[in-house]
Parts: C-alpha cells; sequence; structure tokens
C-alpha cells in the first residue's frame, strides 16, 4: 500500500546548499529592509545565525553576479543592485552553486548507461522543466511578501517546490 511520498527523500532531493540559501535569505532580508539602506555582512550574518566567511564569500559572488552593490566606509555594506522584483530564485541560485540537475540525465552529457532502455528519461525531464520553470517564475519580491521571522523564509519555499511538482 503506497501511502504517499516521503517528504524526507523529497526534501533531500531538492534541497538548496546553504550557500544557496544564505544567498536568497540575504537577498530577501535586503528587500524587507531596503528603506534602512545597506546592510553589512556581520549584521546579516549576525540577524540569520549564519556563519560570517561564508556568509562574505556568499556575498562577493552576488555582487560579482550584479545582483548586490557593496558600499564601502563606516555606513557599507550590502544593498539591491537591481529591482528584486526583476530576480529570480533560479538567477540566484544557478549564481552561487551552478546549473541544476535533477539527474544524470540531464548534465551536459545527457546520457547514462540505462539510456536506451530507460523508461522515466521523459517524465523526468518534464519534472525537471517544470522545477526550473517554478523557480524562474519565484522572484526576491515573492519570497519578501510574507510575514514570517527572520531565517524561515527559504524552507517553505522548498515545500511549495516539492508540492508543486508532485501536483503535476
Amino acid at each position: 500500500m503506497d501511502s504517499g511520498p516521503n517528504w524526507s527523500e523529497i526534501d533531500s532531493m531538492l534541497k538548496l546548499t546553504k550557500k544557496a540559501d544564505y544567498g536568497l535569505i540575504s537577498l530577501k532580508h535586503l528587500t524587507v529592509n531596503r528603506h534602512k539602506g545597506s546592510a553589512s555582512a556581520k549584521e546579516l550574518a549576525e540577524a540569520y545565525r549564519i556563519p560570517v566567511p561564508m556568509l562574505a564569500k556568499v556575498l562577493q559572488k552576488l555582487v560579482r553576479d550584479g545582483f548586490l552593490v557593496s558600499e564601502q566606509g563606516t555606513n557599507g555594506g550590502y544593498r539591491l543592485a537591481r529591482d528584486p522584483s526583476t530576480i529570480t530564485a533560479l538567477e540566484v541560485i544557478r549564481s552561487i552553486d551552478g546549473p541544476i540537475i535533477l539527474t544524470t540525465c540531464f548534465n551536459a552529457h545527457g546520457d547514462c548507461d540505462l539510456s536506451p532502455q530507460c523508461t522515466v528519461r521523459e517524465p523526468l525531464r518534464k519534472v525537471h522543466e517544470g522545477i526550473l520553470k517554478l523557480l524562474d517564475n519565484i522572484t526576491i519580491t515573492d519570497l519578501s511578501t510574507d510575514d514570517e521571522p527572520p531565517g524561515d523564509g527559504v524552507r517553505p519555499l522548498l515545500s511549495g517546490i516539492a508540492l508543486t511538482v508532485l501536483a503535476h
């Protein structure tokens, strides 16, 4: 008897890296707090209990890829370089983690030993494309419209992805 999806397996299958989590959390924080101007890596790290060295690397990557601007000086820190309604979760995740590959079928080579007799490649391709499309349709503004406390805004996104993918 099938008791439905194993959510712990789905969560680990769709799990973002900590770096991608930290990038999305930081962008959301800067969006919600735009009226305050910039925020330092230390401020962000303290607010979300993130290790400063790892967060600093993520923030610098986001600066290099044009999502953030780094401001020097006593009141310096990081601020958004673009309107958050134009930044998608997919862009941020790819910036930090590289390409999203659900299975080895969808890597650069696109083949595995089972390809000739594989019966799930096409259905998995549809799931993969659905995940990419969903992430491409979620903006930082979308992530910032909830009223959740600091640090809780990213995990529900994963649950929403899992539910959406399973529903289709």
